[in-house]
């Protein structure tokens, strides 16, 4: 299924109106194996929030998502699975995210360990985008819903 067919049936199946849009369709990291795992997280409702770094935002020339945003999850592939709605936006220095906020990804046991997949994450899209990964690097601490799953 299209993002565009799948977004039509978001819309009719929940009443929003036509001229409803969304801000991104996209999966989450940037491997395979973890963009799918993410993605069972979302759709368990283990996971409730993701981050970003605000200077990859920078360098695409992409607004920062805002409350009441839609946005469609897909797997690796490009199949859509699901539309979240963004609940709130906090934009923190990646230092001081503490395990009460990171938690709500959903991904980890501890502060430690979600540091160390975020800064080896940032890492490599710093590479890939231009920026260089530091610890006070303004992070984009996004809480969301699935407002939508098929």
């Amino acid at each position: 299924m299209t993002k565009d067919t799948f977004w039509r049936e978001f819309l009719e199946k929940t009443g929003k109106p036509g001229n409803t849009r969304y801000l991104e369709c996209f999966h989450f990291d940037l491997t395979e194996e973890w963009a799918n795992k993410l993605l069972v997280l979302v759709l368990s409702g283990k996971k409730k929030a993701t981050s970003s770094s605000l200077w990859a935002y920078e360098k695409e020339g992409s607004r920062i998502p805002e409350v009441g945003d839609y946005s469609i999850v897909t797997n690796w592939d490009g199949t859509p699975h699901c539309v979240i709605e963004t609940t709130a936006v906090t934009i923190l220095p990646f230092n001081e995210i503490s395990f009460e906020i990171c938690r709500r990804e959903g991904e980890d046991d501890c502060l430690a360990s979600w540091q160390q997949g975020h800064r080896n994450f940032f890492t490599e899209e710093g590479k890939m985008l231009g920026y260089e990964f530091c610890e006070t690097m303004p992070v984009i601490f996004e809480d969301f819903k699935v407002v939508y799953a098929k």
